[in-house]
């Protein structure tokens, strides 16, 4: 009858009473029934009346196997580590609706399953709450003008967003800057204010495009040498994913062609690995790690 109602949009009682062959009392307490789960009946009285559907946006009943409904119900699971997502009222009535509606014995097994598997990431205590403003411009395509901090304080951009994606538990947002005339990538959480917006008539790329088409502008080699431990720990970090070659021995290396803008990124990383990577190429990654090592080793200069 759900699924009758929300194609029909209009319709009378006796309509649903022939098509179910059941009598005008039920059909009434069926639409009273359908009210209750949230769809906007609308009742028309007089002799065109009826029953309209004002605006349905309610989906017809999915069948899920067993399997099926678990797999859902821990994929909405492996959210629950982000402090901020752009659907959280969503995703608990849609996590609460699937658990209710379960048989006994799957809550059973999804309890015990809890007991035993859980998507843990460091759930960061940043807030982030233009998120959801974020993301509605983007898809509306609208220019943002906003406050932002970073290092150098607190300025006034003009930007173009892409879309927002989530990595290590922050959000992030490519967008085009007009004042730099290049596509910058900004933290959300920095986002202070957006201050005003403006529409655009012509079409951007959006994130997945974004994700796809992206180029190195400058280009530069990164050759390392990796212990057995070094290999082990560069392929639990994701940026090196893909690029470390192991050998027979146990013992690899990264022999590939990255962006020189993220040699500030990786700096860390590499300094956390200490004797584990000998860095070949490129001099400049060489000089960084240099300079940070010299910096640590003044700082706990013994004064004697």
């Amino acid at each position: 009858m759900l699924m009758f109602v929300t194609a029909r949009k209009k319709f009378t009682a006796q309509e649903i009473a022939d098509e179910f062959n059941i009598s005008i009392r039920t059909v009434h307490r069926y639409i009273l029934d359908l009210s209750d789960m949230g769809l906007p009946i609308y009742s028309e009285q007089g002799r065109n009346g009826g029953y309209s559907v004002l605006s349905s946006r309610l989906l017809p009943p999915i069948l899920f196997t067993e399997e099926e409904a678990v797999s859902i119900f821990f994929a909405f699971q492996s959210l629950n580590y982000y402090r901020n997502l752009p659907f959280d009222t969503e995703i608990s009535s849609v996590e609460h609706k699937l658990y209710s509606s379960l048989q006994s014995d799957a809550k059973i097994k999804i309890d015990k399953i809890r007991s035993y598997i859980a998507f843990w990431n460091p759930k960061r205590t940043i807030d982030t709450p233009l998120l959801n403003d974020v993301l509605e411009y983007s898809i509306e395509n609208k220019n943002l003008y906003i406050q932002y901090e970073s290092k150098s304080g607190i300025t006034k951009k003009h930007i173009r967003p892409i879309g927002v994606y989530a990595h290590d538990g922050l959000w992030y947002l490519p967008a085009y800057d007009y004042h730099k005339n290049k596509i910058l990538l900004y933290r959300v959480d920095r986002i202070l204010s957006i201050l005003s917006t403006e529409d655009n008539e012509d079409e951007f790329m959006n994130l997945e495009e974004w994700f796809n088409f992206q180029v190195v502008k400058n280009p530069i080699r990164l050759h390392v040498q990796l212990t057995t431990e070094g290999v082990r720990q560069c392929k639990s970090v994701p940026y090196f994913e893909g690029f470390v070659v192991t050998q027979e021995d146990g013992t690899g290396y990264i022999n590939t062609i990255i962006d020189k803008g993220e040699l500030n990124f990786i700096t860390p990383l590499f300094l956390r690995l200490g004797i584990h990577a000998r860095i070949l190429e490129p001099t400049e990654l060489i000089i960084g790690l240099r300079k940070q090592a010299e910096e640590i080793l003044t700082m706990y200069e013994d004064e004697n």
